[in-house]
């Protein structure tokens, strides 16, 4: 089996994975209200517990993966979430569900740093950019197929599928992790036989403003920052669909659009690799996440959320593959990186909700304070970008 055979097979893992992720969490949501009635405030508080744990856990998942091994990590991880969604369908409670969520996204910390490894693994800067966005590609289509389709299948094959779907395809994933496994030794095992070959040059792109270093922590900063705006928008989607009062089925369709923006955006950005290493273009793609964001959630109109649907999908696209790719690009400890990448994601999906639940709480007749609070907190994020700009800019 050759190299690009092997990253097929992790790019399937990779695809299968964000479809049963997001099947499961971005429908726990609507599971909980339907069968706790549970609203804004408690959806938004289970999202910032699921960030607190991905906050600390894909830290500790990319260490251990670089450490370990990434096959190991890929095998624990989608045996634990297997373990949590049998238990979660025997226990509905809440508790019990906020710990099976909490177990579940601990076992999902180590997968995402892993295979953006193994997919970059042996790659210089053109083939690195070609692994990054179809790794960008995958993992952005298995999630909107997954929304797309998750509301009717919910409907079609019932509530419980939830747990019993993303377990199916995660006992598959543990079969051919150990089959990618074999294989892969046999490759190395091959590679290290034969001829040992010079590394290519990996020449930086000219006239940078910025160091790369500069970038990736400019990028490390406004990921997380969009992810504020990611899970605070997740969260509160139920209550989106019920206000334009949408079937559990529509409300999947209708909501997937941006999803399906930032696919697109991801193949477009894929083939074109202008945009690397200019701040123009990472500031400006994370002002319009912020007009974007209030959009979506303030606008009283269908019309009007849809727009704004369409300009976030473009621009969290921008922002999240600025941070995946200079993860990759600088440095050599991907799995780390990779961990690095995922642990500001978890920051931003804790903080976003977090700051609405705590907005909604203590001022419950506001209940749009919430909304604005995180909008501010995305203000400051540019500010922080900025800051970071002036300081290490090159004379």
């Amino acid at each position: 089996m050759t190299l690009r055979q092997l990253k097929a097979g992790f790019y399937f893992l990779e695809a299968s994975n964000a479809y049963a992720t997001a099947y499961y969490f971005n429908y726990l949501f609507f599971y909980m209200k339907e069968r706790h009635g549970l609203g804004n405030l408690g959806n938004l508080a289970l999202c910032a517990l699921n960030g607190l744990v991905y906050l600390g856990g894909s830290w500790l998942g990319g260490k251990f993966a670089q450490r370990f091994g990434y096959f190991t990590a890929l095998r624990l991880g989608f045996g634990l979430m297997s373990v949590c969604l049998v238990v979660g369908s025997f226990f509905p409670g809440v508790a019990a569900q906020a710990l099976v969520m909490a177990c579940w996204t601990v076992g999902v910390s180590p997968i995402w740093p892993s295979l953006e490894a193994l997919v970059c693994e042996g790659e210089n800067r053109r083939g690195l950019q070609r692994m990054v966005g179809l790794y960008n590609i995958m993992w952005s289509g298995g999630s909107a197929l997954a929304y797309f389709s998750g509301g009717a299948l919910l409907k079609i094959l019932g509530m419980q599928s939830l747990f019993w779907l993303p377990v199916g395809i995660h006992l598959l994933q543990l079969v051919i992790t150990g089959w990618l496994k074999r294989e892969h030794d046999h490759f190395q095992l091959r590679a290290a036989a034969g001829p040992e070959e010079a590394p290519e040059a990996h020449p930086l792109p000219p006239h940078l403003s910025l160091p790369p270093q500069t970038f990736l922590l400019i990028a490390w900063v406004a990921n997380p920052f969009c992810y504020v705006a990611i899970n605070t928008v997740v969260a509160l989607m139920p209550d989106l669909a019920a206000r334009f009062h949408l079937s559990l089925a529509m409300a999947g369709f209708f909501c997937s659009i941006w999803y399906f923006v930032r696919l697109g955006a991801f193949i477009l950005l894929w083939l074109w690799a202008g945009w690397h290493y200019r701040f123009r273009w990472i500031f400006g793609a994370y002002v319009a996440v912020i007009a974007s964001f209030a959009g979506m959630l303030l606008l009283p109109g269908l019309g009007f959320v849809i727009a704004a649907q369409l300009v976030f999908g473009m621009a969290v696209c921008l922002v999240y593959y600025s941070s995946l790719f200079y993860s990759m690009d600088v440095g050599e400890t991907k799995g780390e990186h990779g961990g690095f990448h995922e642990a500001a994601i978890g920051a931003g999906i804790f903080t976003g909700p977090a700051l609405g639940a705590t907005c909604l709480y203590l001022f419950p007749r506001l209940p749009n304070l919430g909304i604005w609070a995180v909008s501010g907190l995305l203000v400051v994020g540019a500010a922080v970008m900025l800051r970071i700009r002036a300081t290490h800019r090159r004379s």
